[in-house]
């Protein structure tokens, strides 16, 4: 399942990303610089295009075809500042899943959407809508897949992360298309090995 698909990395920026977590005093968002460029060189051994990747706070940029070359240029760019507007930049990579699906673009296999998170999204409603809207335009189970891992330990983030893992189908979703790592989930694990496991589950 792994080969033929696509992959969308979508990373928050928002300002607690800047938060360094106790190991190593590295922050989160030096984990995540280390973790795409991990997951961009796996995903490049199947897949040469590279892969999608946006940052988000309050708004978001998007970056095509990504190899590993490409990611310390991306980080950069960046840095953490802002709010969570999570649901507005899912919408985005669904709907640029289905348009790519629609315009027979999309690979056989289709496409899993992971995305780096620290807190809690502005507006959980607004997630929750953007999920079981996709899930609705999917004709099967596996075709789209979107992982949360959460870094970091906001109490109130990994119960609404859970809640998305567990209760969408109840809210109206047509598949079951999120799974949901939070920092428990990661103990033993940095998070280049919880991506990669994610790419290969």
């Amino acid at each position: 399942m792994v080969q033929d698909r696509d992959y969308t990395l979508i990373i928050d920026k928002s300002g607690s990303m800047s938060t360094p977590d106790q190991k190593g005093g590295k922050s989160r968002w030096d984990a995540a610089q280390e973790s795409t460029l991990a997951l961009a060189r796996k995903c490049e051994q199947f897949d040469p295009d590279g892969i999608t990747v946006y940052l988000f706070s309050g708004r978001f940029k998007r970056y095509d075809d990504v190899t590993s070359s490409r990611v310390a240029q991306i980080f950069q760019e960046n840095e953490p500042s802002g709010t969570t507007d999570l649901a507005g930049v899912l919408q985005d990579a669904t709907n640029s899943y289905f348009r790519r699906k629609a315009a027979g673009q999309s690979k056989p296999n289709g496409e899993t959407i992971l995305v780096i998170t620290d807190g809690e999204p502005d507006d959980r409603k607004a997630v929750m809508r953007v999920i079981i809207e996709a899930s609705r335009h999917m004709d099967r189970d596996e075709e789209l897949a979107i992982s949360l891992i959460q870094v970091g330990n906001d109490n109130t983030a990994t119960r609404f992360l859970k809640a998305l893992d567990d209760e969408l189908t109840s809210a109206g979703a047509k598949f079951d298309l999120v799974d949901t790592i939070t920092l428990e989930d990661m103990e033993n694990f940095t998070l280049t090995e919880v991506l990669l496991n994610a790419i290969a589950d």
